[in-house]
């Protein structure tokens, strides 16, 4: 089966981002049901708040955020839920951030590559045979063997680029 080569384009000024913050919810809680796992009420919450925007979102900011409705919320449950969700392919890691974004496939579980803008901070998604082919032939050349791929581009989107 052959990948979709953009998951998460940037999105524009008309985007309608209600719809897509509950078809990414309504996927996850899919998922969930068709792998047996349980979407627990913070893990929900806590892939909410990821996904409030298409902006990487650090966990101390998710921590905050919960305090208000899960008073018992603490940095390792913050965490143990980021890890579900991350090892589902609910969310991605932005490890140059130390943040998390939305996947924009939830459920989807290969090596992504990630262009971020820097002046607005929006994520898109990228998931290329070609770039990650390119990048395992010269590994391999090399004699390493890559056990996990994060790409990330930084730079500006075209709205920030031209407006």
């Amino acid at each position: 089966m052959e990948r979709k080569q953009i998951l998460a384009p940037f999105k524009g000024a008309n985007h309608a981002h209600a719809h897509c913050l509950k078809s990414a919810l309504t996927k996850a809680e899919l998922v969930c049901q068709s792998r047996g796992l349980r979407l627990t009420q913070l893990r929900r919450r806590v892939l909410e708040l990821v996904w409030g925007s298409h902006e990487p979102v650090k966990a101390y900011d998710i921590l905050e955020d919960l305090g208000t409705k899960h008073k018992r919320a603490a940095p390792p449950t913050v965490y143990r839920a980021l890890e579900f969700l991350q090892e589902e392919g609910f969310v991605h890691k932005i490890e140059s951030m130390n943040a998390y974004v939305g996947c924009g496939e939830p459920g989807h579980s290969s090596a992504s590559q990630f262009l971020i803008c820097q002046q607005c901070g929006e994520v898109a998604e990228l998931d290329d045979d070609e770039i990650l082919g390119i990048i395992a032939k010269k590994a391999k050349s090399l004699g390493f063997h890559i056990d996990n791929q994060t790409v990330e581009l930084k730079g500006l989107c075209n709205a920030c680029r031209t407006g």
